[in-house]
């Protein structure tokens, strides 16, 4: 899976130079996937080893590059960057993918069975499998398409607010008190990084802490949203939530030289905070979690979050 890794990011990181390239001596150039695809196969001759890989997984990467492409044209984004080794190890196997659910085993194109501990029973018919590392460990993702019943939804609704003190408060006067995982962790990563700092070339066992540090970190945080978001769209049908954007909110303070920027070590933390509490994957998994149970959210302008004077 290493190796499958390798060579997608190869395929992904060369077209981009490519692309680049082409970007710089035409601003009106775009990134168009069948011509990119069309190179695979004489890059697969000069590159024997590119043979190895599954023809579709190389694909895959091509259009995760025509999906960075669209939303930077968007400007909903910056340029692609370019995919680096240890942080983005990641492939996706459109098809050629057997389950055997009793076993606990899957088969993946070109590498065989691989074993994996199931957390959940895999319902309706399988569309892709995306597999990736995160620090020693790998984590495969299923995603499958089958047709649910839309139950009743609950007449409630409710309108929540975003803060870094309290992580949700909801107009009912209910609040849900933030996790902040970083922050806990914060003086034991320092410590593993210090130490790491000290050795000469780097010890593999202070790697492994931090990576498995890291993992734990991003788990508590994963699992704190999933559960704060499903108990919310379980008891409330409608949610109202300000429109923030959060890549904004979390931008830099620190600006330019020319221009530098006001306040930044308060912002710093604000941005801290703000990432370390999850809201952009919050905001992703409310909305289908509701949609889910025939609920819905709205999105309405910000400053909700002011109380009106009460007027006799």
């Amino acid at each position: 899976m290493k190796q499958f890794c390798g060579y997608a990011r190869y395929v992904y990181n060369r077209t981009l130079s490519l692309e680049k390239s082409l970007y710089k001596k035409d601003s009106k150039h775009s990134f168009k996937y069948t011509e990119a695809a069309n190179r695979l196969p004489k890059w697969k001759k000069n590159n024997p080893f590119l043979k190895e890989c599954h023809s579709q997984v190389l694909q895959q990467s091509l259009k995760d590059l025509d999906q960075a492409y669209t939303i930077f044209f968007r400007k909903q984004a910056n340029f692609p960057k370019y995919k680096k080794k240890f942080q983005h190890d990641s492939i996706r196997f459109p098809q050629g993918v057997e389950l055997d659910e009793a076993k606990q085993q899957i088969r993946l194109s070109k590498i065989g069975w691989v074993r994996y501990r199931k957390s959940r029973v895999i319902i309706g018919t399988i569309k892709n499998v995306s597999v990736s590392r995160r620090g020693e460990k790998w984590d495969v993702s299923i995603q499958t398409e089958y047709e649910v019943s839309s139950p009743a939804p609950n007449p409630s609704e409710i309108g929540i607010d975003m803060g870094v003190k309290r992580f949700v408060t909801l107009s009912n006067g209910d609040f849900v008190e933030p996790l902040n995982p970083f922050k806990q962790e914060l003086e034991k990563l320092a410590k593993l990084q210090r130490k790491l700092a000290r050795q000469k070339k780097g010890s593999r066992k202070t790697k492994r802490k931090i990576a498995r540090l890291h993992r734990y970190i991003a788990d508590s945080r994963r699992d704190f949203l999933h559960k704060t978001s499903t108990k919310i769209a379980k008891n409330h049908s409608i949610v109202y939530v300000e429109d923030l954007k959060v890549s904004n909110m979390s931008a830099s303070a620190s600006g330019t030289k020319e221009s530098p920027g006001k306040n930044v070590k308060r912002k710093s933390g604000l941005n801290r905070s703000i990432l370390d509490q999850g809201w952009f994957s919050f905001f992703q998994m409310l909305p289908y979690k509701l949609q889910r149970r025939g609920g819905k959210l709205i999105k309405v302008p910000r400053n909700t979050s002011r109380t009106c004077p009460c007027r006799e």
